[in-house]
This record gives structure tokens, C-alpha cells and sequence, in this order.
């Protein structure tokens, strides 16, 4: 007897192709066992993630945000974290300029179109940080890719740069999911086009597409989801 669930799994991708995308960003996380979460902050869904049962590794380049990050982590045994600045090259010293909302939208690119949105955000000092690969990370830290399937990037305009020195790895991701606008919110940031033609490239298909709510008719910043065409299953 075929099931309700199979019926609306067998019917979604063509719900996708007649009425748009998937609507909740973090629907994949019923998919994977682990996540590598990029631009950590102080672990606001570290909460979420237990509740999935998930194992994460949190990374975040700020030294006082990193304190708090890991004392949030304390009582939750399946998260780390490490404080790292990932980029597309391994050594290299960049300014990593720092956000006056407790570093939320701290970025390595300047400010731009952002104010437009967020006319209260200003950086108000910036550190040097040495880069890391996300593949050098994987190595030092030893992570099993069958368990951390996962990637989710929030680095405020640098999360394609990361992508891009982390190529060897996507064929073992399962899921990418990222915050990217439809403008240049930070100076030579990505848009959602070049985003997703570059996730295109290798093997990723957009499966999930939320703008958020500070978003307007000719500003848009979107949480979105791609998933590895590899993998069976999912949405």
C-alpha cells in the first residue's frame, strides 16, 4: 500500500518546478547526521541542531565571539567548535572587519549596499587573521565527510570565496545552505545567480529559496539550499 509520505515525496519535485522552491531552508537538516557550520557567532542554533541529533563543528574568527561560542557549547556534548578564518587560500593575513552588532555581520569585504538595509550596522574595528581552507580545516580536525554531510556559511559576503577553496571536498556534501543577496551587499560580493551557477558547476541543484524578513522589493538577502545531485533521497 503506498503511503501518504511516499505520494508527496514522489509529487514534490514537481511541485518545485510548478510553484517555486521549497520554502524551509532548514528542511535538509532531517537528511544529514552532521554539520560544519561556518560563521558560527555564538551558536544561536545550537539548540536546533540538538534537537536534530546532529554532531557540529562550529567555526568562528572572532577571539572574544569564539570565548562565548564555546560557552555556549558546554552542555552539549555532539557540538565544538574552533576558531579559524576560512578563505579560498591557506596563509594568507587579511583584515577582518568587525560588526557593532556583536559581530553578526563582521565580513573581510567593506560595507556597501548593506546601510540600505541595515542603516544602524557600522564596523567598528577590524583584526589580522591568518586564513584557512575549509579542506585544511577537515584534515586538521579529522572529520569524517560520511558524518558531517553538511555545510551551512553565514560569513557575510565570503561564503563563495570559502566554497571555492574547499572544491575538493563538495563531492562528499550532501547539502550547502548559505545566506547570499541579489545585490551587492558588501563590496564584490556575490549575487544569488553567480551563487548558483557556481554550486551548477558542481553537481548542486537550488532546492530551497526564503528571503528574509529585512529583505524589500529591490533588496532581497535569502537563506538558500542546495543539494548535491549524488545523493538519493531528501527533498
Amino acid at each position: 500500500m503506498i503511503s501518504l509520505v511516499n505520494i508527496k515525496s514522489f509529487l514534490r519535485p514537481f511541485f518545485y518546478r510548478i510553484f517555486g522552491r521549497d520554502q524551509q531552508p532548514d528542511s535538509f537538516l532531517d537528511c544529514v547526521s552532521g554539520v560544519i557550520h561556518i560563521g558560527a557567532n555564538t551558536g544561536q542554533e545550537r539548540d536546533l541542531y540538538r534537537l536534530k541529533n546532529l554532531q557540529v563543528l562550529w567555526v568562528e574568527p572572532i577571539p572574544a565571539v569564539y570565548e562565548v561560542l564555546e560557552g555556549n557549547l558546554r552542555d552539549y556534548p555532539r557540538q565544538s567548535a574552533v576558531q579559524a578564518l576560512l578563505y579560498e587560500k591557506d596563509g594568507v593575513r587579511l583584515s577582518l572587519n568587525i560588526a557593532s552588532n556583536g559581530g553578526e555581520s563582521s565580513s573581510i569585504m567593506s560595507l556597501k549596499e548593506h546601510k540600505i538595509l541595515w542603516p544602524d550596522i557600522a564596523f567598528v574595528e577590524s583584526i589580522e587573521l591568518t586564513s584557512k581552507t575549509l579542506v585544511t580545516l577537515v584534515e586538521e580536525a579529522r572529520l569524517n565527510l560520511g558524518v558531517f554531510n553538511a555545510i551551512v556559511l553565514d560569513t557575510q559576503g565570503s561564503e563563495l570565496l570559502i566554497l571555492k577553496g574547499a572544491i575538493p571536498l563538495l563531492p562528499g556534501i550532501a547539502y550547502v545552505k548559505t545566506e547570499v543577496p541579489d545585490f551587492e551587499a558588501y563590496e564584490g560580493c556575490p549575487d544569488l545567480s553567480e551563487f548558483t551557477a557556481f554550486m551548477a558547476q558542481h553537481g548542486f541543484r537550488l532546492v530551497s529559496k526564503r528571503a528574509i524578513p529585512a529583505s524589500t522589493r529591490n533588496r532581497a538577502y535569502y537563506d538558500v539550499t542546495y543539494k548535491n545531485k549524488r545523493f538519493s533521497g531528501g527533498f
